[in-house]
Order: C-alpha cells, then sequence, then structure tokens
C-alpha cells in the first residue's frame, strides 16, 4: 500500500474556527451530541482538537450566535447543546463531506501501519515492560475521563506509545503524521461507545503482553479499520 499522503482535503481550505464549529455541528447533526449536553471547556475541547483555546472560544461564540449552543452562568454553568439546535446552518460541514474519499485513504493506512508496528512490538524477544504498563493506564484513563475530549486525549497517547514501542527508524513519526491527518476529521463521540471501544485496547495489550504477534496484528488493524463505520464518513446522514 502507498502510503504516501492522500492529495489535500477540502477541509485545508478551512478557517481553524470553522472547523470546530463544523465538527461539533456534525456531531450535533448525527446525534453524537445530544439537546442539553454540556461542551468540555474551551481548554479541553483546544487539546483534542489540536487548536489553540482562542479558537475554540471563538467558535463556541459563533456556535452561540448560530443557536447551536447556549451559554450559561453561574457554579454549574458552561457551554451546552441547545434544545433545539438548527441544521443547516454550519455550512463548513460541507467540506468534511467532500473529504470522505481522503479519509477513507487515511484509515486504510493507519489500520495497515499500526497491524505492523504491533506485530513487532509483540514479537520483540525482550518486549519493554514498562511501555505495556504506560499502554495499560491509558486504557484505565479511558475507562475514567468523563467526556469525548479526555478520551480523544488518552487515546492518541496510546496509538503514539504503540508506535514508540516497535522502535522502528522513522516508524513513530510517519504514524504521528498519518493519524494527526486522520484526527483531523473526528467528531465528538458519545462516551459510551468510546468506552465499549477501548475494550478493544484492552485485548490488544493483553496480546502483545503475550508476545501473539498475529493477534496483535489483527486486532490493531481491525480496530483502526472499523472507522469506515463509525467515523462520520460511515454514518448515515440524517435527512
Amino acid at each position: 500500500m502507498d502510503l504516501a499522503s492522500p492529495s489535500l482535503g477540502a477541509i485545508r481550505r478551512t478557517t481553524a474556527v470553522d472547523t470546530v464549529r463544523a465538527r461539533i455541528s456534525l456531531a450535533v447533526e448525527l446525534g453524537m451530541l445530544t439537546p442539553g449536553q454540556r461542551l468540555p471547556a474551551p481548554d479541553e475541547t483546544a487539546r483534542a482538537f489540536e487548536v489553540s483555546e482562542m479558537t475554540v472560544r471563538r467558535a463556541y461564540r459563533a456556535l452561540g450566535d448560530e443557536g447551536v449552543v447556549v451559554r450559561r452562568r453561574g457554579n454549574s454553568g458552561g457551554t451546552f447543546i441547545a434544545d433545539a439546535p438548527p441544521t443547516g446552518t454550519v455550512t463548513e460541514i460541507d467540506a468534511y463531506r467532500a473529504d470522505a474519499a481522503h479519509v477513507h485513504a487515511l484509515i486504510d493506512q493507519r489500520a495497515t501501519l499500526e497491524a505492523g508496528l504491533a506485530a513487532i512490538v509483540a514479537g520483540a524477544s525482550s518486549p519493554a515492560s514498562d511501555r505495556f504498563a504506560r499502554l495499560e493506564a491509558l486504557v484505565t484513563e479511558m475507562d475514567t475521563v468523563p467526556d469525548w475530549a479526555g478520551f480523544r486525549e488518552a487515546d492518541t497517547a496510546f496509538h503514539a506509545e504503540l508506535a514508540a514501542a516497535a522502535s522502528v527508524p522513522g516508524a513513530a513519526a510517519l504514524h504521528h503524521r498519518i493519524s494527526h491527518e486522520l484526527y483531523a476529521y473526528f467528531i465528538p463521540y458519545r462516551i459510551d461507545y468510546l468506552r465499549a471501544s477501548n475494550h478493544e485496547h484492552t485485548l490488544l495489550v493483553d496480546a502483545l503482553r503475550a508476545g501473539d504477534a498475529a493477534s496483535a496484528a489483527r486486532l490493531a488493524f481491525d480496530h483502526v479499520a472499523e472507522l469506515h463505520d463509525s467515523m462520520y464518513v460511515g454514518l448515515p446522514h440524517p435527512r
């Protein structure tokens, strides 16, 4: 498989603020974010989306002006999805939908790469136990974080740790590039779905510890390839 970067997607022509608006609005349209749901604080969303906190604050304000979110003050305040958020007002969503083929190519590339890296880590004659301990700690963290933003941070760290554990020259940098191109298309997920997917991380770590290269490769590939169905590109568009 050619692991060269696919051609630049349509979202590269979208401002950082508008990408945040689009990702949140798309999650609302797909039911991943529901009326009344509290959004993470701007700094948490900024880390999850890999943008600046100021970008998120500007996006939250714009979404408020558009009626997608509402701001509530007080000790239990924050930014919440509106009770009846409008749809079709954030046209930048179209850029994400236009990039469907680009996203599928990135998924295939990442799945192929991670399968190979997992096999290498499992087959190492002297695997670094502290690497596995770090992976297990991240699995535990993903089981306890309160929302999608915290999960995304821990998930990113988990897969980066796996790539680094292979100790293949250049592999971690290649994995970082492909993964972060793909991360630019992730939208908020329901936390219950994310927690269920975290079980696949547990199975992968078990296979790595057991030195089962074939199972580790299969689990790693399937875990990433499933994104063809679970990312927005695989979900039916709301009518």
